[in-house]
């Protein structure tokens, strides 16, 4: 690494309350091309109950402001600006953001993290303040590469940097800026990319779902088929319709716990939904 301070490895946080105190704004680019999801509009994607960047702005619910750069969307609360000309790439899209960026430190995410959370912007805060004059900070991911779209910076020196620089790359901007490279569990710096990921996001989604609703009805996880379900679910809202789904599952949990479902009760409702237009007709033929 070139032109700046020496990278430092970080594994463990300060015992202080993390972000404390602190005062940023936020820069959340959300305006790309989404050329490997078929160009459709990625940070509108839906994963649980919000979009994707509806969960990254809940992510920088502490800033003092949080700029929005890409399209406008009916997000309450967020300062909307765009790269000119739109769709120009990281280095406009940063530039354009940062022009509404006023306080002392600015956190830049990406507008597709899944699993990015409150926490792990104040691990970045109190990461980018316990390094002192030594540079900005950068989330890694499991293979330790740099994830740019999810940093802290000292706003001073994002702006003298970029002000100065004339390049395209964000590596080529924010790499001299770096002082500390941060590993963060719980994967914060996932983006979706593709079709895959975000499907790995939505059943990362079902699995907390499913582990707190358990925990909620006094169930072990490790008895529940999760797979089996859904298979039982999608058969019954193709073959029958949309709300037979959640009813049938329903039904069968209560005859699980009268204990009056067959060991091969899922397979049997399966078969019927599969026939089901078949037995209806039939039924119809015999009146």
């Amino acid at each position: 690494m070139s032109g700046g301070a020496e990278s430092r490895e970080t594994e463990a946080l300060p015992q202080a309350v993390p972000g404390e105190g602190i005062v940023f704004d936020a820069v959340i680019l959300a305006g790309g091309e989404a050329r490997r999801l078929g160009g459709a509009d990625k940070p509108g994607l839906a994963v649980g109950a919000r979009s994707l960047v509806e969960n990254v702005v809940g992510a920088v619910s502490n800033a003092r402001t949080t700029i929005l750069v890409g399209p406008e969307r009916p997000i309450p609360g967020v300062v909307f600006a765009r790269e000119d000309p739109p769709r120009s790439g990281p280095v406009p899209a940063l530039t354009a953001g940062l022009g509404e960026v006023t306080a002392p430190w600015v956190v830049l995410l990406a507008g597709d993290l899944p699993f990015m959370t409150a926490a792990h912007v104040a691990d970045l805060l109190a990461a980018a303040a316990g390094a002192g004059d030594s540079g900005g900070v950068v989330l890694v991911d499991d293979g330790g590469r740099e994830q740019w779209l999810a940093s802290a910076w000292r706003t001073a020196q994002l702006k003298a940097a970029l002000a100065a620089y004339e390049g395209r790359s964000l590596k080529g901007l924010l790499a001299p800026l770096t002082g500390t490279r941060l590993a963060l569990p719980g994967r914060p710096w996932f983006d979706c990319d593709t079709m895959d990921d975000l499907e790995e996001a939505r059943m990362n989604v079902l699995n907390e779902w499913t582990t707190l609703a358990c925990k909620e009805l006094g169930i072990d996880p490790a008895r529940v088929d999760r797979d089996l379900i859904l298979d039982l679910t999608k058969e019954v809202a193709h073959g029958v319709a949309r709300p037979a789904a959640p009813l049938t599952a329903y039904l069968l949990g209560l005859a699980q716990g009268a204990g009056t479902a067959p060991d091969d009760a899922v397979a049997k409702l399966i078969t019927l939904a599969k026939n089901w237009g078949e037995a209806t007709q039939e039924t119809l033929t015999d009146s």
